[in-house]
């Protein structure tokens, strides 16, 4: 899964954010609306465990636990956007390795994240890239650990499988956004500041830019089913979410919001995944839908397909429950940071998530 990445973000970082940062932070602990816990594992639902907020000095740890990095000059753009928002970068052991497409064996990156959160002088794990690897890490993470250093872990794409495992076994919100090898501009930046520093919830809302046009032809949002619905938001990569389905890594998935994203797939294939989704009973148990960006989703060769709109309105229109896509998650330059696990509504007419509380300490 490609993403790009902008060389001159660097002195646009350095000179205009660092002071926007917050600089308070606060001990992690249980909040949520769902009374009582679960033991890990089991599937069902547990109140979720917020961890404390970014400030300025705090060590971030950078790890690869998908594809390698093939070049390391990426890693230290990586580096180098990190100490641009006031933060100092920790690099994992394995960081660079490479074993065939992956960052190293499998063992080796799993403990290069349960290292990152045993560590109490760490205090957030950016993943430097996507790609594929995380569903094989699932088995060899320490839950136990992770639960009892509550932090701040971010990334998309194929990072899935962690911020939805992690946060099923755990209770611990997570964030799907930008890695660190994303074009970390100023929308992106913004969503995440707000997020991840701030503690403020936030209003995700899709830009509304016209340039020379008269009306808005970039990021529009497609109604596909009118309302207002409140629920926690779960969801992240459609691809990895249906890699994972019948595993002991899925949270409880009723009257959540599920938003969902995805690159590089055929119509057919969102087709048959949304399929899966709904054979699995998942879309029967959610109050709402955000789909995000299919980036480079195109029908294929000859003129037989179905149109993501088709699929889609075929999928979620039946449910009957509020329903969009366009939102600005996924494989994109602008895109939202939004946490796994908290309160959220979502108003699928206007197109916006709102966060019902803050998803940090």
């Amino acid at each position: 899964m490609g993403i790009s990445v902008n060389q001159d973000r660097r002195s646009f970082l350095q000179t205009a954010l660092i002071a926007a940062l917050s600089a308070h932070a606060a001990p992690a602990l249980m909040a949520g609306d769902a009374p009582g816990g679960r033991s890990p594992g089991t599937g069902s639902s547990r109140t979720a465990v917020k961890p404390r907020r970014l400030k300025a000095g705090a060590t971030v740890g950078l790890v690869s636990p998908a594809s390698a990095t093939w070049v390391t000059e990426e890693l230290a753009i990586v580096q180098e956007t990190v100490e641009a928002l006031g933060l100092k970068a920790r690099l994992g052991k394995h960081v660079l390795d490479r074993y065939g497409y992956l960052a190293g064996k499998d063992a080796d990156r799993a403990a290069d994240l349960n290292e990152m959160f045993a560590d109490d002088s760490v205090d957030a794990i950016l993943c430097v890239r996507g790609g594929w690897g995380c569903n094989r890490l699932l088995p060899l993470l320490d839950y136990k650990t992770i639960a009892a250093h509550p932090k701040v872990l971010l990334g998309y794409s194929d990072i899935t499988s962690l911020l939805t495992a992690i946060h099923a076994k755990t209770g611990l919100v997570t964030f799907h956004g930008p890695v660190g090898a994303s074009t970390w501009n100023a929308y992106s930046l913004a969503y995440a500041r707000r997020v991840l520093f701030d503690a403020e919830a936030v209003v995700m809302d899709n830009p509304k830019n016209k340039g020379d046009n008269l009306a808005v032809t970039q990021d529009r949002v497609q109604t596909i089913t009118p309302g207002t619905a409140s629920g926690r938001l779960l969801g992240g990569n459609l691809t990895v979410l249906t890699a994972m389905l019948g595993s002991d890594y899925l949270p409880d998935w009723q009257g959540a919001i599920l938003f969902l994203e995805d690159t590089n797939e055929n119509i057919y294939r969102i087709d048959r995944m949304m399929t899966q989704l709904k054979l699995a009973g998942v879309l029967d148990k959610i109050a709402g839908c955000v789909f995000g960006k299919c980036t480079k989703c195109s029908p294929g060769e000859g003129h037989g397909s179905l149109t993501l709109e088709e699929v889609l309105n075929d999928h979620l229109k039946p449910l009957k429950i509020p329903a969009w896509y366009g939102a600005m998650i996924g494989h994109i330059d602008n895109k939202f940071t939004v946490p796994v696990g908290i309160r959220a509504q979502i108003d699928a007419g206007r197109g916006t998530i709102t966060m019902l509380e803050p998803a940090v300490l």
